[in-house]
């Protein structure tokens, strides 16, 4: 099985959404399915429908989540001492062709959230990343165009 690297706070918040799932939404759908049957018909009970359909959803996502947190491998960036770009590094880039200064966090498949600054390791910006080093160019090709990128500083926080 392979690992999925994630940082300590995003595998807390893969737990607290299961634990949520677990203790909170599902005993409530479980409640509101046997209020829908409490109304009669289920042919034509559009509640009882609504209720065994977010069933569903809650099942499958509690799934999902224990598999992601059975194959994370958590990794504390604040631990690493390197000085190229690896998971975890908190990376100071320049866009050379707009002459923008962007700062980025790479962290795991399921924690990136760009407009907060953390970017995904498998994302094309994370990959073309990884192994570089300070004062490294780099060439990213997007969906939007193609970025010329110079690593300015990288830090583990």
């Amino acid at each position: 099985m392979q690992k999925i690297p994630m940082t300590p706070s995003g595998y807390k918040k893969l737990e607290e959404e299961l634990e949520n799932l677990l203790k909170v939404e599902r005993p409530k759908n479980i409640n509101d399915i046997a209020e829908a049957r409490a109304h009669g018909d289920l042919s034509e009970n559009a509640e009882y429908h609504a209720a065994k359909e977010r069933q569903s959803f809650i099942a499958g996502r509690i799934s999902e989540l224990q598999e992601k947190l059975a194959m994370a491998e958590v990794i504390d960036p604040s631990r690493i001492t390197s000085d190229k770009i690896v998971f975890g590094a908190t990376v100071r880039i320049c866009d050379l062709d707009s002459d923008e200064e962007k700062c980025y966090m790479l962290v795991g498949p399921d924690e990136g959230d760009v407009k907060n600054g953390r970017i995904s390791v498998t994302s094309p910006i994370g990959r073309a990343l990884i192994g570089k080093y300070v004062g490294d160019e780099v060439s990213v090709m997007t969906p939007a165009r193609t970025m010329e990128l110079e690593v300015l500083d990288i830090k583990f926080e």
